[in-house]
């Protein structure tokens, strides 16, 4: 009767746009019974991708409201899935795998967990970064984009700050993941963060630091000096995070460098890094320090950047001691436009892979 708890739990994660697809010796069970007992697999099933209040839930599902509240406050801290204080309540809604579960792990890894979460990430991958839309979008280093080109909000972290009125920062997982298996690089780890068009939503959680609009705009700068990339969620709106990611710890970058998953599949990008060879010197500062995903090589004296592998961060021309390279926008045919808001990329993305979320809806 456990295991049947979390093989629902796993169904009801593979049906949610973003997937959770079997792996050949089932680790995906083992991670599921590592961060659940098999009350909260239960609940997290009766959940909706929108959020609700439990008095909500239990009217719903006819499950009793007594103790209702605590049981889910107690799963939003064990980060199974998320809770947003309204005023004097709180709403709750499910998460899916990633950007999600996953990501609210950060607090309670260990080895064993990590060691499962390396075991599944290339099942996960294959079928995650083949899908449209894709979950992320780059967001270049907003200074190199040319003022004759025009940068949609979506395409500028300053509007995304300057929407917001709570900020956090909090511990890249990718990063303290590898570091844990002693895999991990020297990049800044308290780099990622969050983001809430209301005040106070990060308060009280023990799963962000809580900062100020200077100080998010602050841990971008250092991201973009320590050549980290920026992502967030490929949607025109609604945007509550910017992570920023290495490409030998990213879970999301090492699709393209370990996975050869072609990087317009992994990544929503809307411009391209191009190198000028009359004003390139061949320093590979470009190549060996900045880029996260192998797109620039060294030709015959000179670097040139592959466009198919391109993810046009800027991470690049920010530093070319010659400023032989530029940022150039992509041309319209070449470009996806973001679902609107997170439902609508659910209901994309449940489309393209043929699952049915009307329930969770």
């Amino acid at each position: 009767m456990e295991n049947d708890s979390y093989r629902k739990l796993a169904k009801v994660l593979d049906t949610l746009p973003n997937g959770f697809p079997s792996s050949e010796n089932g680790v995906e069970i083992k991670m599921l019974k590592k961060i659940f007992n098999p009350d909260q697999a239960e609940l997290f099933c009766d959940l909706k991708l929108t959020f609700e209040t439990a008095q909500q839930m239990a009217e719903r599902t006819g499950r009793p409201v007594e103790g209702l509240e605590e049981k889910l406050s107690r799963m939003s801290e064990r980060g199974q899935i998320q809770s947003i204080p309204m005023g004097d309540i709180k709403v709750y809604r499910m998460l899916p795998w990633v950007f999600g579960i996953y990501e609210m792990q950060r607090p309670h890894l260990d080895r064993e967990l990590v060691e499962m979460f390396e075991e599944y990430h290339p099942f996960y991958s294959q079928q995650f970064f083949r899908g449209k839309p894709q979950q992320f979008q780059i967001i270049p280093i907003e200074k190199e984009i040319s003022l004759k080109q025009e940068a949609l909000p979506h395409e500028r972290v300053s509007h995304i700050i300057e929407n917001s009125q709570s900020f956090a920062v909090f511990d890249c997982i990718c990063k303290k993941e590898k570091k844990i298996i002693g895999e991990g690089c020297d990049k800044p780890m308290q780099v990622c963060t969050a983001y809430a068009p209301l005040p106070g939503i990060f308060e009280n959680n023990p799963n962000f630091r809580v900062i100020s609009k200077e100080e998010a705009q602050k841990v971008l700068r250092l991201a973009e000096e320590a050549a980290l990339v920026h992502l967030t969620y490929n949607t025109a709106t609604g945007h509550f995070f910017i992570c920023n990611c290495c490409g030998c710890c990213c879970g999301v970058l090492r699709a393209i460098n370990e996975f050869g998953i072609p990087a317009g599949n992994v990544v929503n990008s809307h411009y391209y890094a191009e190198i000028d060879p009359e004003l390139c010197m061949a320093c590979g500062t470009c190549a060996n320090e900045r880029c996260q995903v192998k797109a620039v090589e060294e030709a015959e004296d000179f670097y040139e950047v592959i466009r198919e592998k391109c993810i046009g961060c800027g991470l690049c021309v920010s530093t070319c001691p010659v400023e032989a390279i530029k940022l150039v926008r992509k041309e319209t045919s070449e470009i996806s436009a973001p679902p609107l808001d997170e439902m609508n990329w659910f209901e994309e993305r449940a489309r393209e892979r043929g699952v049915d979320i009307s329930r969770f809806k």
